[in-house]
């Protein structure tokens, strides 16, 4: 029986990319990456390279390219400008050329670092996207976001560079410890309330099969998040509009990560407790519902996602806010949800933000 490979897009005005989706298709990789010949570096992780190493190498060597391996420490603690200096060393020293390519294998964290080094070596190279966790599949790894962080916050510094092909084996996720996929589910929800309510309710009545990594609902559900995110992204690649939307619970979920020095959370636990903050935010102000607050509660909590906002300062907590990417003249952009399905984005200024904070904080 032949692979069963789904080819999605992404169209940009300046060329765009294939999104190549299927179950255990990694032996076609190589070949999907076109003409071989030069210079492949996998930037990976040590326990990534040991699960799917062999398996990458095998397939880029068996398509004509020669791979050689990077690999830096599991974290996102490691995505820094130190971790960065290490893999352009890696580059010199091999002598990477413009002609060369850099090749993504892990989650978001190698993700961001491959693509911001992709854009910043010799001016810009190309990289291809590998995403081994369900963040990596449904989000990081498909628009051309790259970063690291700074100790002041998440993703502070970085660039647009989009991949040349993004290649997403849902297979891979088996291996994922329980509460990385859990948390990954996260990026899904998103995209329920943010776009697609049949999404949301499709995850509410499926959220025990999805729980146990059931191929059809899973695959529906990364396809769909796939579609959606590039939709988004072709209507706007650099974030001045609608792109906005994709930070749905971003913005507290960043500065939850940051205060606790992005050791306490997952990235989709923060973002899923920033979700709820949105939402408590949303019908505070009166633009938002209970009935959302309450289904995306239930939701997420039925996927074992955390809802409670953390005991944290306050004031640690406003100050990276008013440090975040999305402050805009002093004003914190935020997104809020209007109803399932459909959200705006809003700028509140401070006084607002203490007040709700300390409420959601206190409840």
């Amino acid at each position: 029986m032949g692979l069963k490979i789904t080819n999605l897009s992404l169209n940009l005005d300046e060329g765009g990319y294939k999104i190549i989706v299927g179950y255990g298709i990694g032996s076609v990789l190589g070949q999907s990456m076109g003409k071989g010949g030069n210079k492949v570096a996998v930037i990976t992780h040590p326990r990534i390279g040991r699960l799917y190493g062999n398996e990458v190498m095998e397939s880029l060597s068996k398509a004509g390219f020669a791979p050689i391996v990077f690999q830096f420490p599991e974290g996102e603690q490691n995505k820094t400008l130190a971790h960065a200096g290490k893999i352009y060393d890696f580059l010199i020293q091999n002598r990477f050329e413009r002609s060369s390519t850099l090749l993504a294998l892990g989650g978001g964290v190698v993700g961001d670092m491959t693509g911001f080094v992709a854009a910043t070596f010799l001016r810009g190279i190309s990289y291809v996207q590998c995403p081994t966790t369900v963040v990596a599949q449904v989000d990081a790894a498909i628009g051309g976001k790259t970063g690291v962080d700074h100790p002041k916050g998440k993703n502070l510094i970085g660039a647009f560079h989009q991949p040349s092909l993004v290649f997403v084996d849902p297979s891979k996720l088996a291996t994922l410890p329980e509460r990385e996929y859990v948390a990954g589910l996260a990026e899904i929800v998103k995209y329920g309330v943010i776009y697609d309510a049949a999404l949301f309710a499709f995850m509410e009545a499926r959220a025990e099969a999805i729980l146990k990594r059931d191929k059809e609902s899973l695959l529906h559900c990364i396809k769909r998040s796939i579609e959606i995110k590039a939709e988004v992204v072709e209507k706007d690649e650099k974030e001045s509009g609608l792109r906005k939307i994709l930070n749905y619970g971003h913005t507290f979920g960043h500065a939850i990560e940051t205060v606790t020095h992005y050791k306490k959370y997952k990235h989709g636990e923060a973002v899923s407790i920033g979700m709820m903050a949105a939402a408590e935010m949303a019908y505070r102000l009166g633009t938002g519902s209970l009935e959302v607050v309450n289904r995306q509660r239930a939701l997420l909590q039925g996927l074992g996602l955390p809802t409670r906002f953390p005991k944290l300062a306050l004031a640690d907590l406003l100050r990276v806010l008013e440090s975040d990417k999305k402050v805009v003249g002093g004003k914190v952009y935020f997104v809020l949800p209007e109803k399932i399905g459909s959200v705006s984005v809003q700028k509140i200024e401070r006084g607002p933000i203490r007040k709700i904070l300390r409420d959601i904080c206190l409840n």
